[in-house]
C-alpha cells in the first residue's frame, strides 16, 4: 500500500509563493521516516537535513509552487483554500496513493474531506484529514519538511535577486511591515512577488494613497 502526506508552507505570508507538497511512500517504509516532526518544529539546518534523507526514503513526491501574483490573480474567483483544494487534488490525482493524510486548513475537517473527495479519479482511496495532521503523521512531516524547505530557497532567491531584506515575508514580522511601509513610500505599486490581495498591504498602500490626498489638500491650501 502507498501513503500520501499532504501539506503547505507559506498560507499567511503577505510575501513570496504558497508551496503545496505530497510526499508518497510505501506504507511498509513508514517506520524510516518516524523521526520526521513538523517542520515549524525544526530550524532550518535540521529541516535541510531531513530534505535530503527524506526525498531518497520517499516513492516520488510532488511539489506545487504558486506565486504571489498567481494567487492574486486567482483570489478574484475563489479563496484560498479553493486554491489549495484543487492543487491538492492534482497531486492525489497524480499518484493515486491507498491512503492519503492531510493537513486541513479549515476547521470542519469531514467537509473539507468531502471537498477534497469530489475531484479524485480514484473512489476508493482512504482519506484522513485532521488538524495539525504535521503534528501527529510522519508523513505529513516529512511533506511539510520539503514545502517549508522549498518555500525558504524562493524566499533567498527573491531577496539575492533584488538585494533586500524583509525578514520572513509574515505580516508579524517587523521586518516585513517595514519593508513594505518603505517601498511604497518610493513607488507607485508593489512588487509583484508581493501577495496585493492581502489586507495587510491594501492598508499599507491605502495609508499611503490617504497621506498623498491629504499633503494635496495642504498644498491647496497653502
Amino acid at each position: 500500500k502507498t501513503v500520501l502526506g499532504i501539506d503547505e508552507a507559506g498560507r499567511g505570508p503577505v510575501i513570496g509563493p504558497l508551496v503545496i507538497c505530497g510526499f508518497l511512500i510505501e506504507e511498509s517504509r513508514m517506520n524510516l521516516i518516524k523521526d520526521a516532526k513538523d517542520s515549524k518544529l525544526l530550524s532550518p539546518k535540521k529541516r535541510e537535513e531531513l530534505e535530503k534523507k527524506l526525498k531518497t526514503i520517499a516513492k516520488d513526491f510532488a511539489i506545487i509552487k504558486i506565486s504571489a501574483e498567481e494567487i492574486d490573480k486567482l483570489r478574484t474567483e475563489k479563496n484560498l483554500n479553493k486554491i489549495e483544494i484543487e492543487n491538492m487534488q492534482k497531486i492525489i490525482n497524480l499518484f493515486n496513493p491507498d491512503i492519503v493524510i492531510i493537513d486541513s486548513p479549515e476547521n470542519n475537517v469531514n467537509k473539507f474531506e468531502k471537498k477534497i473527495r469530489k475531484g479524485l479519479r480514484k473512489e476508493d482511496i482512504k482519506i484522513i484529514c485532521e488538524n495539525y495532521a504535521d503534528r501527529k503523521y510522519p508523513v505529513v512531516s516529512a511533506a511539510s519538511i520539503l514545502a517549508k524547505v522549498e518555500r525558504d530557497r524562493e524566499i533567498e532567491k527573491i531577496k539575492k535577486e533584488y538585494n533586500i531584506e524583509f525578514g520572513s515575508g509574515y505580516p508579524s514580522d517587523e521586518r516585513t511591515i517595514k519593508f513594505l511601509k518603505d517601498w511604497i513610500k518610493e513607488n507607485k505599486d508593489f512588487p509583484n512577488f508581493v501577495r496585493k490581495s492581502w489586507v495587510t498591504v491594501k492598508g499599507i498602500k491605502r495609508k499611503k494613497t490617504q497621506k498623498s490626498i491629504g499633503d494635496f489638500i495642504k498644498s491647496i491650501e497653502k
